[in-house]
């Protein structure tokens, strides 16, 4: 079983691990303007607002989550062949709109299939999560010397097989029982309404805006300052081998600290990591630190905002609450994120869109410190 979990989550941080870094590289190729470039990575995160709460709507309802991701898995696959096929801005937009609607929809409910397998071993969950870590490691320090070699517009192709390993791990998942109701469950709208609920979306949505740049423009950004594509790849590379390790020591750390601590420390790190790469990218050892960074940016915020979430959507929330972390943060967070750095790009000094992200995660730790109590 650990195996069928795992394969999922290889695949899918694998495409990741190409779309995020290379995605905006192949558009610039199209010949598409950072504006432009900006509105499509967008649109990526943009369909996560709608798209989870659809799905994970449906999940609840009839208790089929797998069936769900399958659906999510073969569509989204389907979409994106339209790619090979199409040019310029409105087609380019139509596509990513449709492929990333049912792309989006797969994670949250296969997250949420994850603990609810696990159960009371949930602490189990990063031991199984950090096999997507190492698919994007793999993905995108190897697609990063295919590029020193090939041509960009490898990278649909490679997208293309990586979707397919998505859906073929998908029907080797284990099938889940219908989800039962608890008469003792709280209704979505009285979760919604609790304060520490609403701080940690807060959170989630402010440390993913933060996030923008980094997905949307740390390859050209790097590559301006003298980097090689095949070291920006391994830079990628380092900051997912970190986020490895923070997994693999997750569970030792929440037997010592409450979740709310790890969380607010995973912030207060992610601000320090955006000032190091506004300031410091001629710096190899301050640039090296600032991706090993990644392992709190990413990795401790990930698994402490995933266990809270799931301790506060219960039953047949579960769905809807996973749905919800990734639509307010990967999806509204990550949209807003990718369309400012994309306009800040284009009419300020690049190191000015790390300099925002700075404070939009400082801002993110206020909360945190504010509002997220320990017994919350």
């Amino acid at each position: 079983m650990y195996w069928r979990f795992s394969s999922f989550y290889f695949f899918h941080f694998a495409s990741l691990g190409v779309l995020v870094p290379y995605w905006s590289l192949y558009l610039k190729h199209q010949g598409f303007s950072a504006v432009e470039i900006g509105e499509l990575m967008a649109l990526l995160m943009a369909t996560k607002i709608i798209s989870p709460n659809i799905w994970g709507w449906i999940a609840d309802r009839t208790g089929r989550r797998l069936a769900v991701v399958r659906s999510g898995a073969a569509l989204g696959m389907l979409a994106f062949i339209a790619v090979f096929f199409i040019s310029g801005y409105w087609a380019m937009t139509v596509v990513m709109v449709l492929f990333s609607f049912f792309w989006n929809a797969v994670l949250p409910q296969f997250e949420a299939n994850t603990l609810h397998y696990l159960g009371e071993q949930h602490h189990r969950y990063s031991s199984i999560r950090l096999w997507g870590s190492i698919g994007f490691i793999i993905a995108v320090a190897g697609l990063g010397q295919l590029l020193d070699v090939y041509d960009v517009s490898i990278v649909p192709l490679v997208m293309l097989i990586l979707f397919f390993g998505i859906l073929l791990a998908s029907m080797l998942a284990p099938r889940q029982d219908m989800i039962q109701s608890s008469l003792a469950e709280q209704s979505m709208l009285s979760v919604l309404r609790k304060p520490q609920v609403l701080a940690l979306l807060a959170v989630c949505f402010l440390i993913q805006a933060s996030h923008g740049p980094y997905y949307t423009f740390y390859t050209l950004y790097m590559e301006g300052h003298g980097y090689t594509l095949s070291a920006i790849g391994q830079l990628w590379a380092l900051g997912v081998v970190a986020e490895v390790g923070v997994f693999l020591l997750m569970p030792r750390l929440v037997k010592f600290y409450p979740l709310q601590q790890l969380l607010l420390a995973s912030l207060l790190l992610t601000t320090l990591r955006w000032l190091l790469i506004a300031y410091f990218p001629q710096f190899l050892p301050v640039v090296l630190f600032a991706q090993i960074l990644h392992a709190a940016s990413f990795g401790m915020y990930h698994a402490t905002a995933i266990a809270l979430i799931h301790s506060y959507f219960n039953g047949r929330l579960q769905g809807r609450g996973q749905a919800i972390y990734a639509s307010i943060s990967f999806g509204a967070g990550g949209a807003l994120g990718s369309y400012y750095s994309g306009v800040v790009w284009e009419k300020m000094n690049t190191a000015s869109i790390f300099a925002i992200a700075a404070g939009l995660s400082a801002v993110g730790s206020l909360i945190a410190w504010r509002w997220l109590q320990k017994d919350g």
